[in-house]
């Protein structure tokens, strides 16, 4: 899998978490609600859940609402709350590994740093002046 498709993939799957964490935390009555919650739009959100529900990782119950209509309650299965767990040890598992690349990168930045201007490639000459 090259860096761009494991990108998209890592995405895809953050958007999957974040959608089953919000269900699991408080189930959700319409899509309008969830796609509020995630900061997504509501056809995104209709595209997730089907995605999800093809998956068989949520499931939706009709219930009737207060004002007399058929509302939808998205809820996770037992394979959506196993599969949360899975995404979130894998997203868990990226975020350290990002952490560890920059704790990395400032490292080395530093240390560039340390030895002055010269081992940078930086000069005074080279710093233009500051825009008023």
């Amino acid at each position: 899998m090259n860096r761009l498709t494991h990108l998209q993939a890592g995405a895809s799957d953050e958007l999957e978490l974040a959608a089953m964490r919000q269900v699991s935390a408080e189930p959700v009555g319409s899509q309008r609600e969830l796609a509020a919650r995630l900061g997504i739009s509501v056809g995104k959100t209709n595209f997730l859940l089907q995605a999800l529900l093809r998956k068989g990782l949520v499931k939706v119950e009709n219930f009737r609402r207060s004002d007399h209509k058929i509302g939808y309650l998205y809820l996770l299965t037992p394979s959506g709350i196993a599969e949360k767990a899975r995404l979130t040890r894998a997203f868990i598992a990226r975020k350290e590994a990002d952490y560890a690349h920059l704790h990395q990168q400032i490292a080395a930045l530093k240390a560039e740093l340390a030895r002055g201007p010269a081992s940078t490639g930086d000069s005074a000459d080279a710093v233009p002046p500051h825009a008023p």
